[in-house]
Order: structure tokens, then C-alpha cells, then sequence
């Protein structure tokens, strides 16, 4: 039996049909890059000459709008006048929180008369500022040993943190934080005036660290650890660096940066396989282990604030 020849014009075998759908999609502008055939391709071209516009108009574009300033609207206080829990807040009388509840149970005198209203006006050099009786809540402050393995405070439902860990300190506030796989030293407060003094931008608190990393250390590693390392654009400050073993060095920081010493680690190509703070300002661990809790002593928190 012969096979009929193939047809002029036609290849032999399967050929590939093109979709009518992409015939009746209106014209964007754009050539597609994959079209199917060439004779395709130059349909779409020629209408996309023709038609570069949709019904007689421009194609949906979009801008970059330039953002404008967020301006703050006008205080409404009168020159020289003071809202009063900033006033509280900076002569150390309680925090910002501290004082806007305070106002708001009608335990804050102004010359001897009460005052309810958050926000309200004083002049720091003349008004007189003062609690109803002695009820400013009792301040308390705790040194924590944090174990490894679970959060400083919970940022997801079902995560364990130092709260559900420890019940009895469950009423106060951590400053600040180590991170899950860190462990050593944190303290726990109600106290606000403390935890702005070592929280601040322009706080001088010294805190110690104890890293053992996977490698050797060398010089020219702790040296540009010292100097400062470049984080997000900005440099690390200077701090001090020691050696205590092959793959061991303390490190003292005065800035409290997120995840500070791993990134900085990171840069000088170190794996961190411990990592503990061994001391807050003049808090040393001292025999201290995973768990334990110490009370701190008023004098101590005071030279922590003048610190």
C-alpha cells in the first residue's frame, strides 16, 4: 500500500494548533516573547502597531507618588507647659505607664489638688507635684539565671516564656531580652524608672558576655569584633574583648542591638555553640545557675540607675 505524500505546504507529522483564546485577547502593547508561529507572532505585532491603545486610551500605568512628610499635629498645652506623666516620668517618680494609671485613679496632686485628666498641663518650675499618701505601688526587682530554651517573653500563642516558666515573677517585666538559645542573666522589674535608665539610647550600662563558638579564634577575629562591626549599615560600638580559651572570649557591650553577638559572629564566620551573659552593670552571675532567682537590693537598683 503507498502512503500519499505530504501536502505542499504542510509538515509531516503532529502540528501544534493555536488557542483561539489568544486571538481574541485584546492587545496589552507588548509582543508575547513565546508565540507558537511565526505567522502569530506577526499578527500580534502589526496589531499591537496599530492599536497601541485600549478604546482610544492609554493603557492603565502606574506612578510613584512621592511621599509627603507626616506632619504632627500642634500641642495643644501653652508654652512652658508640661504634660504631667512626662513630668513623673522624668523626675523618677514612676514611668509613663506607671503615672497615666496613677492620674487616672485619682492618686496624683497638683498644689494640693487632684488631678484625673492624662495629659494635663504643668509648669515643671512652679506646680508641685505629689502623691496621694503612699500609694505608689512597691517596686521589685529580681536578677533571673535564664535557662536555654525558652523565650524571654512569648510572641506566639503555646511558646514558653520566662512568665510561664516562673509564675511568682509572672507580674513583672523583663528589660530586655536573650534570645531562645542564650541563657545567664535578666532582670525582672516593675520598677520604670529603671528600666528606661538601661534601655535608653544613651544608656552606659556595661553587660558581659561568655561565647564559645565551634572555631578557633583568632586576633584578627576578637580585634574586628572590638573595633565595630557594620550591622544594618550602622557600626557596632567598641567594646572589649578577651580571650578565655581556644574557642572561647568574653565580649562587653554597651548597646543591646537584636541578636547583637550572633550577627556579629556571623561576620567573622563563627558558629556560636553557647552563648551566656555572665553580667548587668555591677550584677555579677557569681554561683548562679539555670533557674535561680535573686532579689535585688534598693541600693543596687539605684547605682544601676546612676550608672
Amino acid at each position: 500500500m503507498k502512503i500519499p505524500a505530504a501536502k505542499k505546504g504542510r509538515s509531516r507529522g503532529f502540528t501544534k494548533t493555536v488557542s483561539k483564546r489568544y486571538s481574541k485577547r485584546p492587545s496589552s502593547g507588548k509582543v508575547f516573547t513565546k508565540p507558537t508561529t511565526k505567522s502569530f507572532a506577526k499578527s500580534l505585532k502589526a496589531e499591537a502597531i496599530k492599536k497601541p491603545f485600549k478604546n482610544g486610551k492609554p493603557s492603565p500605568t502606574f506612578t510613584i507618588v512621592e511621599r509627603k512628610p507626616r506632619i504632627l499635629p500642634p500641642s495643644t498645652l501653652a508654652p512652658g507647659l508640661e504634660r504631667l506623666e512626662r513630668y513623673m516620668a522624668h523626675t523618677g517618680m514612676a514611668s509613663r505607664r506607671e503615672a497615666k494609671d496613677l492620674i487616672m485613679r485619682s492618686l496624683v496632686m497638683v498644689n494640693g489638688k487632684n488631678v484625673r485628666e492624662p495629659g494635663f498641663g504643668i509648669n515643671p518650675d512652679k506646680d508641685v507635684v505629689t502623691l496621694k499618701g503612699d500609694k505608689m505601688p512597691q517596686k521589685e526587682t529580681y536578677m533571673l539565671y535564664k535557662p536555654r530554651g525558652i523565650e524571654t517573653s512569648a510572641t506566639v500563642p503555646g511558646v514558653t516564656d520566662i512568665k510561664s516558666r516562673f509564675p511568682k515573677l509572672a507580674h513583672l517585666s523583663p528589660i530586655g531580652r536573650l534570645d531562645k538559645d542564650s541563657q545567664g542573666l535578666i532582670l525582672m522589674s516593675n520598677d520604670g524608672t529603671l528600666t528606661r535608665a538601661m534601655t535608653s539610647e544613651d544608656s552606659h550600662i556595661e553587660k558581659e558576655y561568655l561565647v564559645t563558638v565551634r572555631e578557633e579564634v583568632g586576633d584578627d577575629k576578637l580585634n574586628r569584633m572590638a573595633t565595630g562591626i557594620m550591622i544594618d549599615k550602622i557600626t557596632t560600638k567598641p567594646a572589649i574583648v578577651e580571650r578565655r580559651g581556644r574557642s572561647v572570649f568574653s565580649i562587653v557591650l554597651k548597646e543591646g542591638r537584636k541578636h547583637q553577638i550572633r550577627r556579629m559572629c556571623d561576620a567573622c564566620h563563627l558558629t556560636i555553640t553557647s552563648l551566656v551573659r555572665v553580667r548587668i552593670g555591677h550584677l555579677v552571675v557569681a554561683k548562679m545557675i539555670a533557674g535561680n532567682v535573686k532579689s535585688i537590693a534598693p541600693k543596687d537598683v539605684e547605682k544601676l540607675k546612676q550608672s
